[in-house]
């Protein structure tokens, strides 16, 4: 059978796999916290579940509990009632901890800022190790920031670098920041 996704697509699902291979033993646990957005991300998040994506293929899940969890992946921003939830389950999961923030309001508050029933982005919240912008970021995107949190994952396992959380988009560090 024919495959149709294009070579962009193919080429980082490609190595996203061979990471999760490498690094998890072929199946990397996500779990997915939405601290209050609008759902734009997780219609994003939903197509990598597609056929198109199909990151189950790659060894990608979506797990319920945070215990299970190699990853959190965190939606929208840090709304007041969310504060404790979401720290719950980042103090839940497992070490290494690796927490990737998705979309402008996760990365920075978005156009909501911090106000009176938000905190802003969710890095005032729990340390976050990967931000991936975008209003909302396209599932390409995605597949490239867990590529880059896995490189991450990697280098911190090498001992390359210490374990390093940044508390602002990754566009913004250096490339020694970056670890690049």
């Amino acid at each position: 059978m024919e495959d149709l996704r294009d070579e962009a697509t193919q080429e980082a699902s490609e190595r996203l796999k061979a990471r999760i291979q490498r690094l998890f033993r072929g199946s990397l646990h996500i779990r997915h916290v939405d601290a209050g957005s609008c759902n734009a991300c997780e219609s994003e998040i939903k197509l990598l579940t597609s056929p198109y994506y199909d990151i189950h293929r790659l060894g990608m899940f979506i797990t319920p509990s945070p215990r299970h969890a190699d990853v959190l992946l965190v939606t929208g921003v840090a709304t007041r009632a969310m504060e404790d939830p979401l720290r719950k389950t980042y103090e839940a999961m497992p070490d290494p901890r690796l927490v990737i923030a998705v979309g402008a309001c996760a990365c920075s508050g978005g156009i909501f800022g911090p106000s009176p029933l938000s905190r802003g982005g969710i890095a005032d919240v729990v340390p976050v190790d990967v931000f991936i912008p975008g209003c909302p970021p396209s599932p390409l995107t995605l597949i490239h920031g867990l590529l880059l949190a896995l490189d991450r994952v990697e280098q911190k396992m090498q001992g390359q670098v210490e374990q390093v959380r940044v508390h602002r988009p990754l566009y913004q560090l250096t490339p020694k920041e970056r670890g690049s």
